[in-house]
């Protein structure tokens, strides 16, 4: 393969950014703005708004630094693997699979849900101290009616 064609295979064909406040507004108005892009896209975003409103709620409440935003990246790529990046202050709190979740215990599920849903999923140092938990996953297809198939 030459390096030509590797490079037109990791540039995402669509891209997606915005930074939003880090409350709870915040990570619901991230979960709605990702619906609203992949629709607007003609992507199904059942998979990918549960893996948004998982990694958005985690960064506001446990990457929240005063007065800092978070930031919600959406890269769509040609084979149609769609990679979910969330970017906050807390570089110093990274993210772990928990070992297991009580049955009705109200935390402790999200990077659960990430897993569930997503091929596979990370975390890398993003500037300014901070971090950047990444998930991805390829999206369904859909019919003419803009049904998930």
């Amino acid at each position: 393969m030459s390096q030509k064609s590797l490079a037109e295979i990791s540039i995402p064909v669509r891209h997606f950014a915005i930074q939003l406040s880090a409350t709870r507004r915040g990570a619901r108005l991230a979960r709605l703005l990702a619906e609203r892009q992949l629709d607007e896209w003609g992507e199904a975003y059942d998979a990918a708004a549960q893996v948004v409103a998982e990694l958005a709620s985690n960064a506001v409440l446990h990457g929240r630094v005063q007065g800092r935003d978070f930031r919600l990246t959406l890269r769509l790529h040609a084979d149609r693997t769609l990679r979910i990046e969330v970017t906050d202050a807390r570089g110093d709190r990274i993210p772990r699979l928990a070992e297991s979740a009580a049955h009705d215990a109200e935390a402790g599920r999200g990077l659960r849900i990430v897993s569930a849903y997503a091929h596979r999923w990370g975390v890398v140092e993003a500037p300014a101290h901070g971090k950047t938990v990444w998930a991805e996953l390829a999206l369904e297809d859909r019919d003419l009616a803009g049904c998930a198939v």
